[in-house]
């Protein structure tokens, strides 16, 4: 399990990062596809905060020994997490030309600063070994308020638009929260229900996936929005 798991974890991490640094390399700059690069980037690299003490405390005594060094890599996994549908938001205003939707974006602005301020609450108490549930369910409640509204606005203009590129945007959205919300509610007293990290990180490799598929698509074009 620990040898799968670590495999896992180094795939996932070089996958996303990797995908994210080609787009960022092949797209004009400020271009959705660019800043699709730059949130793959993010994504990598908040997780990597999280994953790596994972993977060495398993090979070291198990993750019980190390709660401050992953405890720390959860906050800032749980922070950049927000950055990266934040992001998404203005990748999906930018590939459908989406203009004047002020009352949107002020929602998305205000969840997910309402998010990122709650997981700076000392109350978390991220370094503990005995972090709260109940904080747990504070912090994710603007989180996946967040996240019902990416899904919305994805699946209404790829259903506009026909946009075969990115009509499963939603649904692997829609995935990683209906994976990740258990974990946070149950995997405490139940430790197995941990095991839906995987499937979720799948669903956040797939989103990644389509971003990188569509600007394969888009190559030879420098129009960025679908027509």
């Amino acid at each position: 399990m620990i040898i799968g798991e670590t495999i896992f974890d180094i795939l996932y991490l070089l996958t996303v990062i990797t995908i994210g640094i080609k787009m960022l390399k092949n797209s004009p700059y400020k271009s959705q596809y660019w800043l699709f690069g730059l949130l793959a980037v993010i994504l990598g690299f908040g997780d990597a905060f999280h994953l790596v003490p994972r993977v060495y405390a398993l090979w070291n005594g198990g993750t019980a020994a190390y709660p401050t060094a992953l405890g720390f890599g959860k906050a800032v996994t749980s922070v950049t997490m927000t950055i990266f549908y934040v992001m998404l938001y203005h990748v999906w205003e930018m590939r459908y030309s989406v203009k004047n939707c002020k009352n949107i974006k002020s929602v998305i602005y205000i969840l997910a600063a309402v998010r990122i301020i709650l997981c700076l609450f000392p109350q978390n108490n991220w370094l503990s070994a005995d972090a709260p549930l109940s904080w747990g369910i504070y912090r994710n409640i603007p989180f996946a308020l967040l996240g019902m509204v990416i899904i919305i606005l994805y699946y209404r203009k790829a259903k506009e638009y026909s946009d075969k590129e990115f009509s499963y945007m939603w649904l692997a959205i829609l995935l990683s929260f209906g994976f990740y919300i258990p974990v946070v509610l149950f995997a405490d007293a139940v430790p197995a229900v941990g095991a839906l990290m995987l499937p979720k990180t799948c669903a956040y490799v797939w989103s990644v996936f389509m971003g990188y598929s569509a600007m394969k698509n888009s190559v030879h074009s420098k129009v960025d929005v679908v027509k």
